[in-house]
């Protein structure tokens, strides 16, 4: 028993840690290479809140959410994900990401002026700061608790790993051809390759829907140690939703499944 709760929490925090940075992401998830990306093409639903349960091998371990919401000048898309009571009897996960983007005519999304990273799993504490200065070509990148500031060079069009995510919804993804994102990910910048899978029907509580399959390949140290897959299921229709997301750990695999469309 002992055993399999140590597995359990070393799951959990791999998980927790996706969630709270693709989408994004997973939620973790995420400026998705504007130059060789396909044309923007879908839209988002502003405002909008995802709320999805977060299993490994089929229990329930937490919740997470993803929100975007319109500030008048600006867009604000946050994730949170939380531990399950029982759980955090022993592990609590109290993670929060923030971004915070210019405002542009729908159906785009503007380039992110301001990223924030709360991480709470445990006795593992992270809170890192990015101001981006996207004329210059240039972001402060602040880890609050290391207490380091760098001045980082950055690329045309870059967004942090959140925001990106919501880029990479707007886009026209076609089967067979990967989309590139620049995503600027703590200190580094990674040209990340998403890779348009397939279209498949799946069964949600949106009802039985068709989705494309995608699957970031993520790089950035810190998120899967580098070594790890997430896959998204997002529907294949105007918005663009994630429905469904996935990756494989040391024992069985982890699930965010989309409980509630606010």
């Amino acid at each position: 028993m002992r055993d399999r709760l140590n597995f359990w929490i070393v799951s959990w925090k791999i998980f927790s840690r996706a969630c709270s940075g693709v989408i994004p992401l997973l939620l973790a998830f995420t400026a998705w290479a504007v130059f060789v990306a396909p044309a923007t093409a879908f839209s988002l639903g502003v405002p909008e809140k995802l709320t999805y349960d977060l299993s490994w091998t089929g229990i329930k371990a937490g919740t997470a959410t993803q929100e975007i919401i319109d500030d008048g000048d600006s867009i604000r898309v946050v994730s949170t994900a939380n531990s399950a009571d029982w759980i955090s009897v022993f592990f609590p996960v109290d993670d929060r990401i923030e971004s915070v983007l210019d405002k542009a005519p729908p159906p785009l999304l503007g380039l992110p002026q301001h990223y924030r990273m709360k991480i709470h799993e445990g006795s593992h504490r992270r809170d890192k700061e990015i101001l981006f200065d996207q004329k210059a070509g240039k972001a402060e990148y602040i880890d609050h608790l290391g207490h380091e500031k760098l001045t980082l060079d950055i690329l045309k069009n870059t967004y942090d790993f959140y925001s990106g995510f919501y880029y990479l919804r707007t886009l026209k993804l076609e089967v067979g051809k990967p989309a590139f994102v620049n995503i600027l990910d703590s200190k580094q910048m990674w040209n990340v390759e998403v890779q348009v899978l397939k279209r498949e029907k799946l069964n949600t509580i949106l009802g039985k829907i068709n989705t494309i399959h995608i699957r970031p390949l993520v790089k950035s140290e810190g998120i899967f140690e580098r070594k790890g897959v997430i896959d998204i299921w997002l529907t294949d229709d105007m918005r663009r939703i994630p429905v469904l997301m996935k990756t494989k750990v040391k024992i069985g695999s982890v699930t965010a499944t989309l409980v509630k469309v606010n």
